[in-house]
């Protein structure tokens, strides 16, 4: 198994019958050191859910053992349901302080200007009821205009990022204590190639999508010798959205290794993940598999299931041209991604 980023610990959870281990990685990129939880509770719902449906399973996971969650300005009212379901955590004795938790949320692409990421966290923030963020992460790789009216996306509303004065406002959010480290997602080598060449405080993370079915091999790799960690997102295949599918917890592949090691299929994929070093985001609203996928680290698979995994058919989910338009500046993104 490679190392999850350089130094690794340990989080100990209290559950109702057992003590659970959850590995963490400590981010060293920030400028000080970061402890976060290596798998995230992802807080996106398609289709959306309410209210009462989202808090309950966060307290849920809150009870279960979860301390990293994973949220956004784009996700509705994600943020909102995150802050309330925490403050109902810490009325309730589930934690006894906001610190014990990891909290990423992103700015939106429509906000990636220089003089708007500021009013942007702060927006967050308020959404959420905290004063900072463990994790502020650029989006999307580039801008959008104020005001979309369908899908496709005229191309005139889908801009190149201006990855200098952007990255300045993150670097500000930090400076300033609304968030204790700052990354990216979906950026490609070229675009962190120039984004470390101005940045005065490099990104922590790379949110990428990534699972045995879109592996990202050589993109994990630039990251890893530019000392970026990478988190990946639908690691179980995003079954349920519209742009995912069964490609992972449909995988023969995937279920016959399963069985042999008396696993699911997604904890399979989740270990598969972990083993690369790479930390994770996944979302069920579901008891008994938040608990499964949280217990994966006390186990390990074989060499022969790692070579298995490693021929599986690749295909990617999440594709910018196929949902905002085939723009020129979108489909090189996704080349790269």
């Amino acid at each position: 198994m490679q190392d999850i980023g350089g130094s690794c610990c340990v989080y100990q959870v209290n559950l109702e019958m057992a003590s659970l281990k959850v590995s963490s990685v400590k981010l060293g990129s920030c400028g000080d050191e970061i402890t976060m939880p290596v798998i995230g509770m992802g807080t996106s719902s398609h289709p959306p859910v309410d209210r009462e449906t989202a808090k309950a399973a966060i307290l849920e996971a809150i009870k279960v053992g979860y301390r990293h969650f994973d949220t956004a300005f784009a996700y509705g009212n994600s943020e909102q349901h995150l802050g309330e379901a925490i403050a109902d955590a810490l009325r309730l004795g589930l934690i006894e302080s906001r610190d014990e938790l990891f909290i990423t949320t992103k700015l939106w692409a429509s906000f990636a200007e220089r003089d708007l990421v500021l009013p942007a966290i702060n927006t967050s923030l308020r959404n959420l009821q905290m004063e900072y963020v463990d994790m502020y992460v650029i989006h999307w790789p580039f801008k959008l205009g104020r005001e979309m009216t369908g899908m496709p996306l005229d191309e005139d509303q889908v801009q190149p990022l201006d990855i200098k004065s952007v990255w300045e406002g993150m670097e500000e959010c930090k400076k300033l204590g609304l968030a204790r480290g700052i990354g990216v997602s979906n950026f490609t080598s070229k675009m962190l190639e120039e984004l470390l060449s101005i940045a005065k405080i490099p990104p922590a993370i790379n949110h990428v999508e990534m699972s045995p079915a879109w592996q990202v091999k050589k993109l994990r790799e630039f990251c890893k010798a530019k000392g970026i960690h990478v988190t990946a997102y639908s690691p179980l295949g995003a079954s349920g959205t519209s742009w995912g599918d069964d490609r992972v917890l449909g995988s023969q592949v995937l279920q016959q290794i399963a069985k042999a090691k008396g696993k699911t299929t997604a904890q399979i994929s989740l270990r598969w993940v972990y083993e690369q070093g790479v930390s994770m985001v996944a979302k069920s609203y579901n008891k008994e598999r938040m608990r499964q996928n949280l217990d994966i680290f006390d186990w390990s698979l074989t060499e022969e299931e790692l070579q298995k995994m490693s021929r599986l058919p690749q295909i990617k989910g999440f594709v910018f041209a196929s949902l905002l338009g085939q723009h020129d500046l979108l489909l090189q993104i996704d080349t790269g991604l």
